[in-house]
């Protein structure tokens, strides 16, 4: 599997399917799983610990967003945070919670919603061009 996309909720998989369809396009290998950082710790991080092969994770999620720093804290590989356009700020406390990493923790961040969705599966496809996929 090239491309992890780790979904914070059951109900962002429909959302997903906007940067899946991108990396079926371009022929990437992917997995979709659902972990939520806050209800799910341990299975998340029992999953970021045995996955293999995987050379970047697309992180979704929204309201506290706590997903992508979790999974960037945890990995030595790519992070992109992706911050659903959910919840009473419409997605701008998922982006801000993602753009305030600490230091040493690294997590790219597109925009809110589909087209951030959809550039994060972009992004992904240049970084694997970048390594040689």
């Amino acid at each position: 599997m090239e491309v992890s996309i780790i979904l914070g909720s059951e109900n962002d998989r429909d959302f997903a399917q906007n940067g899946v369809k991108v990396l079926e396009n371009a022929n990437v290998e992917y997995e979709i799983v659902v972990h939520s950082a806050h209800r799910d710790l341990n299975g998340l991080l029992k999953y970021l610990n045995e996955m293999k092969g995987v050379k970047i994770i697309i992180a979704v999620a929204g309201m506290s967003a706590a997903l992508p720093g979790i999974v960037a804290s945890q990995v030595k590989i790519p992070v992109i945070g992706v911050p659903r356009d959910i919840g009473a700020f419409h997605g701008i406390d998922a982006l801000l919670s993602m753009i305030q990493m600490p230091k040493g923790v690294p997590l790219a961040t597109m925009g809110i919603g589909k087209a951030g969705m959809i550039n994060a599966a972009k992004l992904a496809l240049r970084i694997l061009e970048v390594i040689g996929k």
